[in-house]
């Protein structure tokens, strides 16, 4: 089980990777400064919000107000490069490392307070996508976790990995590692190869 630091390291990586994401969704959108902050917040700290408080927990922000400087951080590096150029790929490989994190440190957070297989699974999955689908509708552009990429496919088999390592005593080390080395090889490929969910199509 991983330790009480590491996963407050892990939860600062992720959220400095989703609030750096989502401040620069916000910039592409034209927000202001206060805007880009508050979508920079809501992508990075929601999902952890929700996690906690399903688990019946404050929110990792309440325990932890330093990790508002991640958020404030992400701002400040998204105000001095001064572009409004949508997300590119560097910022799309950014948004995976943070998923895999978050994934992780959620499914461990999950089973740490007595959630069972299936309630971690969904809570490691809420924990790792709710803050972007959130940034998506916040900016009134077409949540990617619901059309392309396979967000939530990868954050899935990776939460899926992650729970059966630890159900059968397996190293924290190997399940924290192989568990977010999985999420970033599917999203990874899903986004190189173009790969999506099979969709209903229209019938002539």
């Amino acid at each position: 089980m991983i330790t009480t630091p590491l996963v407050n390291a892990l939860d600062l990586i992720a959220i400095f990777a989703f609030a750096l994401v989502g401040a620069r969704v916000a910039a592409a959108k034209g927000l202001d400064y206060g805007g880009i902050f508050l979508v920079a917040a809501v992508a990075s700290l929601t999902g952890g919000t929700f996690r906690n408080v399903f688990l019946g927990q404050r929110p990792p922000w309440i325990l932890h107000t330093w990790l508002f400087a991640a958020v404030l951080l992400a701002l400040i590096v998204t105000v001095a490069v001064k572009t409004v150029k949508p997300v590119g790929r560097f910022m799309l490989s950014l948004d995976t490392l943070g998923l895999a994190v978050a994934t992780v440190s959620s499914a461990n957070y999950a089973i740490s307070y007595g959630a069972g297989f299936i309630g971690g699974l969904v809570l490691a999955v809420l924990g790792a996508v709710l803050g972007g689908l959130l940034r998506d509708l916040f900016c009134q552009v077409e949540p990617v976790l619901l059309h392309r990429e396979t967000i939530g496919t990868s954050c899935l088999a990776g939460a899926l990995l992650y729970l059966t390592l630890e159900h059968f005593s397996i190293s924290s080390a190997i399940c924290t590692i192989s568990s977010g080395a999985l999420v970033i090889v599917v999203r990874e490929l899903s986004i190189h190869f173009d790969w999506d969910l099979p969709r209903l199509t229209h019938g002539k």
